[in-house]
């Protein structure tokens, strides 16, 4: 039976700050001292229970790296960094959170099993037959994550050639055995109408890029069309907007940078696809653009870059454009 997004509960290595009621709590000073304090970067997850959905902020070596949202508990999606972060609200008086370490494997499989599509079971396979469900992905030599989920608390097994060989446990049971424990697990998740779905091995946690770099890279491209309109390239937001629809489809990212539509919603997407999209949409304007006199791409783009060279060479900007940029 499915349960409320406000009553999951899911794996943890320890509670850097147990559940406790919202107001007690300033996110943003959270968020920072986990930044700020080297014995504090962890992996791990903070989760808050608002009144109309369940936010999971994805941690990294105290770094806020992704986000996830659900208002059922089954249904996710994921949320720019940004956005999730202004949903919390500074003083509320409703909602919950904590902040939990987890390894990067069982944020991986968290992640994994809310935004990508599950891998299903054989229509023939009783799935409440524990001995059925553990012969067939013996049967398989099954590599990849099972999730089980039942009464709120969520696990993840991890298996190699069909068998299981890490464990990440919603509740503290004493099996020292791995596999008497998964088998324990299953059995009184199916006893109590839960649910057990599998996925192929989790890649890494996707790391969004940051909302700093994001709103660098709308700066940088809107200052740039503005010095190339005043210098006498009247059609350069037009061409602009052009190349941008024009690279959509291989740049989903670009769908978030409309130069004619203001406080847009930040995209979902790594700092290495978004630097490519933006080198993308740069070379396509600036080749599709009449240059002024004595002008040139490269010069160009140093005068308007300079002030955060560092933060677009870290995010890798200049490599994926195709000139040299001359500093």
């Amino acid at each position: 039976m499915p349960v409320a997004a406000g009553h999951l509960r899911y794996p943890k290595v320890r509670a850097l700050l147990p559940r406790t009621r919202l107001a007690y709590v300033h996110l943003q000073n959270l968020l920072t001292d986990a930044k700020r304090d080297r014995a504090a970067r962890v992996f791990g997850y903070v989760a808050i229970w608002l009144p109309d959905e369940l936010l999971l902020l994805y941690m990294e070596e105290g770094e806020l790296v992704n986000a996830t949202a659900s208002a059922d508990g089954r249904h996710w999606r994921a949320l720019p960094i940004g956005e999730a972060v202004a949903k919390v609200p500074s003083a509320a008086e409703y909602g919950e959170i904590c902040f939990h370490e987890a390894s990067d494997e069982q944020l991986a499989a968290m992640y994994a099993t809310q935004v990508t599509p599950e891998l299903g079971w054989p229509p023939e396979l009783p799935l409440t037959n524990t001995p059925a469900v553990l012969a067939h992905l013996m049967a398989t030599l099954f590599d990849g994550l099972l999730e089980v989920s039942s009464d709120g608390e969520v696990s993840y097994i991890i298996f190699q050639h069909g068998m299981p060989l890490r464990g990440y446990f919603a509740n503290d049971a004493a099996e020292p055995d791995l596999g008497t424990r998964v088998r324990a697990l299953l059995d009184r998740t199916f006893r109590h109408g839960g649910s057990a779905r599998r996925w192929d091995v989790p890649p890494a946690l996707a790391n969004q890029a940051a909302p700093a770099l994001i709103a660098a890279y709308r700066e940088l491209v809107g200052t740039l069309m503005r010095r190339l309109y005043e210098n006498g390239a009247e059609s350069a937001f037009a061409v602009a907007e052009h190349a941008r629809q024009h690279l959509i489809s291989k740049h989903p990212a670009l769908e978030k940078f409309s130069l004619n539509i203001p406080n847009q919603r930040d995209p979902v997407v790594d700092a290495a696809a978004l630097s490519a999209a933006i080198a993308a949409w740069l070379h396509e304007t600036l080749w599709h653009l009449h240059l002024p006199d004595g002008v040139t791409a490269e010069k160009l783009l140093a005068d308007v870059a300079r002030p955060r060279r560092h933060l677009f060479q870290a995010a890798g900007l200049f490599e994926a454009l195709p000139w040299t940029i001359p500093w």
